[in-house]
């Protein structure tokens, strides 16, 4: 190694100088020409309500900038098949670096989609097995659930020199097993669901939702195939009858002069409803298959996804599907475990890739999890693993609210982990809400100071300390801090719990109590979930709000998914004597020159489109003649640019009343979206946003038993405290409220306390704690003990 003789201090370089991302004048969504200087390889933490700005400025505008900047270095080739990003509403943005994005976005729900498939983990196990598995039965993708076993032989013509006909055979061994071609569960369809076999097809047989009427084609294709009678019960059909109608091949039909295609009922059920991701269904539709289909645990792969082949090779009396079905911390082990000099480089990889599984949490996971059931915060820890061993410096990592779902125990852990990526020499830029991470930042920017229209402005930038002497909103309410309840409700009644088992459950016998405010709570997978969705039955009494995301296009809006638009448009067509239909943006009252849209889209192949304000509308998105049609003085278009707390007032009182409408405004303004305009589309809201959104609309379904799932998802401080007292309202009216939460102010906010754990994963599933929240922080006896009388300052 050469030695340095010069020991002078090194003259400053130009290159050194650039260590600010510089933004000005950014006005993507509500921000208002919003100009900031962001410290590179420091650690900046953004704030503020949820709503005010604060994913606008990091994701949709330094990140979205610097992606697209990457993209633009590729051939126009290779851009052609990457998704185009237009250039953010700013004037200036410098010093950007690559920018790697782990944000809230739910992992594909598709069947064959696991933990192990999103994270690479099954395609090293898989080469790990089609090496040292025996006996020995294919390459890698003989342990694939998601490759099926083709067999093929026949003639080709190779066309080379001179045509020669030659005899081929085509084999290759899949993994995938073929019952239940690697979904793990078969379905079986409930034929009393799907008709009335007393009646005939003329009769009205079909019960499926929109199979109704007899003018419908779909029936008219069962009716008139002439393979049944329409006329006879269906109780009544020959063997070869109820065969052709249940099980029937596709086959050309004439009906009333039209040629259609006929197929069995079954068949035609499973591509209109099963091949459709139920969550995306219309809510009608969704019971419906919820009521006629039953999902089973598949009997020859008994759950496995895999072949008999690949079940039978085996490392060390381990198959693969043994090995998927561990817990990771233990796989980890198990293969730490193995000596194989030949496949050495392998098993380094794939111990890493598991030892980062353990680092960051989610060590009570198997590989074999649905990568549909993870929660928003399983979801992002799993897209940090590829990025935590990355020998990558000078990079920007880009993290939403990377603490949610978060046990404060588990928080930190993560603050340990954003420090270390720091520490490598990146600039982490976090939103974030929970103190306990702003405080560990080099640099808070915080964004207000209200939401929607009243925030886009940088309130205030510097340190922890300023935040906190600061006036902002962030800062007035960073130290806060709940009180533990002197007095607590009485329950009224218990809902019993008895020998609760799913997923890590071991037998748990629980009464949750009814009439008052109770959480479950405990470290992430400890089983919380498990317990309140898997064990309470989800009957009439029941209303379950859930952490599945909101599903919704431009075209969605807050009033179309709440079913606010409903009585707003019965209410202007009885105003004026004309079909609702009229009022509707996507229906008959489109503006005929952008469909409803509001803007035209202009597709520029592999550049990025451009959207421009439709010339015939205006961005009304209605049609001209519709916007003459007026309620009270206002068109369709202006009260879809009401905020709600407008919109409550205007439908309230006077000539404009419509209950209907006023009851659902009121649920709004409830969770705190008073300052939303009716007609904002879906995707612009945050993720606090949507959350609360979602909350509004199922508090319309009556139930004597409310089940939240980290309703405070994406919640500022601020918002926390109203959240509290909807809560209180809501068990005040009569109706019990389950909450699974790890947020101190709502523990401390509770009747009664159950508490998970005492780890996670095999290490938990048992109840460590009931009670009221006094005798949890007087106790001390569990993680969560400590953390809430630490919370409390007990």
């Amino acid at each position: 190694m050469a030695t340095r003789t010069d020991t002078r201090a090194p003259a400053p370089q130009a290159s050194d100088s650039h260590d600010l991302i510089r933004v000005h004048g950014a006005r993507v969504n509500n921000l208002k020409d919003v100009s900031v200087e962001i410290p590179k390889r420091r650690l900046t933490v953004f704030t503020g309500v949820s709503g005010s700005g604060k994913s606008s400025l990091v994701f949709s505008t330094i990140a979205a900038e610097s992606q697209r900047m990457i993209n633009e270095t590729y051939s126009a080739f290779v851009q052609g098949f990457m998704p185009t990003l237009a250039r953010p509403e700013v004037d200036v943005l410098e010093g950007l670096t690559t920018a790697i994005i782990v944000d809230q976005q739910r992992l594909g729900a598709d069947p064959r989609s696991t933990v192990g498939t999103v994270t690479d983990a099954n395609a090293m196990l898989r080469l790990l097995f089609s090496r040292l598995g025996e006996p020995h039965i294919g390459p890698p993708g003989a342990y694939a659930f998601n490759v099926p076993s083709v067999r093929a032989s026949g003639a080709i013509t190779v066309e080379r020199g001179n045509k020669k006909t030659v005899k081929a055979t085509f084999d290759r061994t899949g993994g995938m097993c073929p019952r239940c071609e690697g979904r793990g569960t078969v379905s079986d369809i409930d034929l009393t669901q799907l008709y009335d076999d007393s009646k005939s097809l003329s009769e009205g047989a079909f019960t499926i939702p929109g199979w109704k009427s007899d003018s419908q084609w779909t029936v008219q294709v069962y009716a008139q195939s002439g393979f049944v009678d329409p006329d006879k019960p269906i109780r009544r059909y020959t063997r070869k009858e109820l065969q052709d109608f249940l099980y029937g091949e596709p086959v050309k039909v004439k009906v009333n002069g039209v040629n259609l295609t006929y197929e069995g009922l079954i068949p035609k059920i499973q591509k209109s409803f099963l091949s459709k991701d139920k969550e995306a269904m219309q809510p009608h539709i969704r019971a419906f298959v919820e009521r006629a289909v039953t999902f089973t645990t598949c009997p020859e792969c008994e759950g496995t996804r895999l072949s008999e082949g690949a079940r039978s090779s085996k490392i060390d009396r381990i198959s693969i599907a043994d090995a998927c079905a561990m817990q990771i911390s233990d796989l980890a082990a198990w293969v730490r475990g193995l000596d194989e000099p030949s496949v050495a480089p392998l098993l380094t990889a794939l111990g890493g890739t598991l030892d980062s599984f353990v680092e960051i949490g989610l060590g009570y996971l198997s590989l074999d999890r649905p990568s549909g059931t993870l929660s928003g915060g399983e979801a992002q820890r799993v897209k940090m693993i590829r990025h935590l061993g990355s020998s990558l410096t000078d990079v920007t990592y880009v993290f939403d609210e990377p603490t949610i779902g978060l046990h404060p125990h588990d928080i930190q852990r993560m603050n340990g982990l954003l420090l270390r990526l720091r520490d490598k020499g990146n600039t982490v830029l976090v939103v974030e809400h929970k103190p306990e991470t702003i405080v560990i930042a080099d640099h808070i920017v915080d964004l207000g100071p209200g939401a929607g229209s009243a925030g886009g402005t940088v309130c205030f930038e510097g340190t922890v300390e300023g935040l906190r002497a600061g006036d902002t909103v962030t800062g007035r309410h960073f130290d806060d801090r709940a009180a533990v309840k002197k007095t607590v409700r009485e329950p009224t009644g218990v809902l019993e719990i008895r020998g609760a088992h799913t997923h890590n459950l071991r037998d748990v016998d629980v009464d949750v109590p009814l009439g008052v405010l109770t959480v479950v709570t405990g470290v992430a997978g400890s089983g919380k979930s498990s317990l309140v969705h898997g064990s309470i039955p989800p009957g009439e009494n029941v209303v379950s709000v859930d952490q599945g995301a909101i599903r919704g296009s431009r075209r969605s809006n807050p009033a179309t998914y709440t079913g606010l638009l409903d009585p707003i448009r019965k209410a202007f067509a009885k105003a004026n004597d004309v079909k609702p239909a009229l009022f509707s943006a996507n229906s008959e009252g489109a503006c005929p020159g952008c469909n409803g849209a509001g803007v035209v889209y202009s597709d520029l192949a592999m550049m990025a489109g451009v959207a421009s304000t439709c010339d015939e509308c205006e961005g009304k998105r209605f049609q001209p003649a519709v916007l003459e049609y007026r309620f009270t003085g206002r068109d369709i278009s202006e009260v879809l640019a009401m905020s709600v707390t407008e919109a409550e007032e205007f439908f309230g009182t006077g000539e404009g009343r419509v209950p209907a409408a006023h009851r659902v405004l009121g649920r709004l303004s409830d969770v705190g979206l008073g300052y939303l305009s009716l007609g904002q589309p879906l995707t612009t809201l945050s993720g606090g946003e949507r959350q609360r959104l979602k909350l509004a609309t199922h508090m319309a379904e009556k139930g004597g038993v409310y089940v939240l799932d980290e309703p405070t998802a994406g919640l500022h401080l601020a918002d926390v405290q109203q959240l509290l007292g909807l809560l209180d309202r809501i068990v005040d009216s009569g109706t019990s409220v389950v909450v699974v939460e790890h947020h101190q102010a709502v523990m401390a906010h509770a009747d009664w306390i159950i508490d998970l754990g005492p780890g996670a994963g095999h290490d938990g599933g048992r109840i460590v704690f009931e009670g009221t929240p006094a005798d949890l922080v007087a106790g001390r006896a569990t993680l969560t003990g400590e953390h809430l009388a630490a919370y409390v300052g007990a």
